[in-house]
């Protein structure tokens, strides 16, 4: 089927040209009404591309059979894409592209909003969303992770890993960016995460195990300098950056912090103590993490999270009297630590304290389900606002977090899965 129409927002149906002198979301500005194309299409620019009033924020969700738009500010549909498989969704870092990884590749998928800086001022556009046909190939392509001004992609099957700067995936060419290319040793369910001058942090393992990490010097292709090395990580999985310079890894029994060109571990007080799904905020030295604590289990549901203080090496454990899942973790504006429970709300917590500071009910009580690719709501964080999806009734919520309210729901068409979005 394509792409569907572009959902256009009477209300705002105003056409802006010349420089854009307002920098807010601009979600109600007009846009383009454009034919429907397919998927596969390159360069947004081709596909009728408008001005607008300033940058215009929008949702991806992923669904069977394909990928849904939404404008960030309305919760309106903006356009749809269709793509077989179990998909994940992975921001590119440049808040305009989605990588999606589709088992095969990381899909480019171009979701349609943009702003181009001109000095002191810069011109935002819009135009229907689309997968470009641009894709990197991969084998059993996994996560993508944006740090330090550049993207890192790890493929599971193979170790591959590609750097890259996705301010080139904008390119009207439709090639793919200029980008350097590092094989792990051997192949393993991991992650690369670019670090400052060039380096590069990556997991160690392989088929059998996972066991750490190592932070290679700047250099092209395999001629990386190692510098140094932890393999006192079980299981090592996940990643999050916490404030101005600390990236962490998650293990079977505690936490691997790098900070200052060193590794040091945050050891879990349980012999097993899981902390493999993390999230991380610029504005706190806190990383918030789940907390599992049978190894056994084949689906254990916690009720208690972890906060390691990456500057202290400080461990909480906060209680929180309802379970979660692996996509119930999130940060607000300031660094707050955000949890959705399977009992429908959405708990704010203060990262140094571990008190919490607000519990909003958000969606009905739910189970996590103990297939992991099952839809199950999920927590996405832009700017002041939390959107949750909620599959059992293919809806969507907003959150402010200043005020702690729902402000904005909307019925979606399809059942969620996914949830990232685009600053636009």
């Amino acid at each position: 089927m394509g792409l569907s129409g572009v959902a256009v927002i009477a209300a705002a149906a105003l056409m802006l040209s010349g420089c854009a002198a307002d920098s807010g979301r601009g979600g109600d500005a007009p846009l383009a009404e454009t034919a429907p194309q397919p998927a596969g299409q390159p360069a947004a620019s081709s596909r009728a591309a408008q001005e607008i009033q300033g940058p215009a924020p929008r949702l991806v969700l992923t669904h069977a059979g394909g990928i849904t738009v939404l404008d960030a500010a309305s919760l309106a549909v903006v356009g749809e894409a269709d793509l077989e498989g179990f998909n994940r969704l992975n921001p590119a870092g440049d808040g305009r592209h989605v990588l999606v990884s589709t088992g095969s590749a990381f899909k480019v998928f171009d979701a349609g909003v943009w702003t181009e800086k001109h000095g002191d001022h810069g011109h935002s556009y819009a135009a229907q969303p689309a997968l470009t046909g641009v894709e990197f190939q991969a084998s059993q392509s996994g996560h993508a992770v944006f740090h330090a001004g550049r993207t890192a992609l790890f493929s599971d099957g193979s170790g591959q890993v590609e750097v890259f700067e996705p301010s080139g995936l904008a390119a009207e060419t439709g090639a793919l960016p200029e980008s350097d290319v590092y094989t792990a040793p051997d192949a393993h369910h991991g992650v690369a995460v670019p670090l400052e001058e060039g380096k590069l942090l990556i997991t160690l393992g392989d088929d059998e195990s996972r066991r750490g990490i190592a932070v290679l010097a700047e250099g092209s292709g395999q001629n990386r300098a190692e510098l140094v090395r932890n393999e006192d990580c079980p299981g090592v999985h996940g990643e999050a950056v916490a404030g101005p310079d600390a990236v962490v890894v998650g293990c079977e029994d505690g936490m691997l912090v790098y900070r200052g060109g060193k590794i040091s571990k945050v050891p879990s007080p349980d012999a097993y103590g899981r902390m493999g799904n993390q999230a991380g905020s610029p504005e706190s030295p806190v990383v918030l993490g789940d907390y599992k604590v049978d190894k056994d289990a084949p689906l254990e549901r916690p009720t208690r999270v972890s906060l390691v203080n990456t500057e202290t090496a400080a461990l909480q454990l906060v209680e929180l009297g309802t379970s979660y899942s692996f996509r119930s973790l999130g940060r607000g504006p300031s660094g707050e630590a955000l949890i959705l429970g399977t009992d429908g709300s959405l708990r704010i917590i203060d990262p140094l304290t571990g008190s919490v500071t607000s519990n909003i009910p958000v969606v009905a009580a739910w189970e996590e389900s103990e297939t992991w690719q099952d839809p199950r709501p999920t927590l996405f964080v832009q700017g002041s606002t939390a959107y949750v999806t909620e599959p059992a009734s293919s809806a969507i919520h907003a959150v402010d977090l200043a005020s702690g309210k729902v402000i904005k729901s909307a019925d979606l068409p399809h059942v969620p899965n996914e949830l990232t979005g685009v600053s636009g």
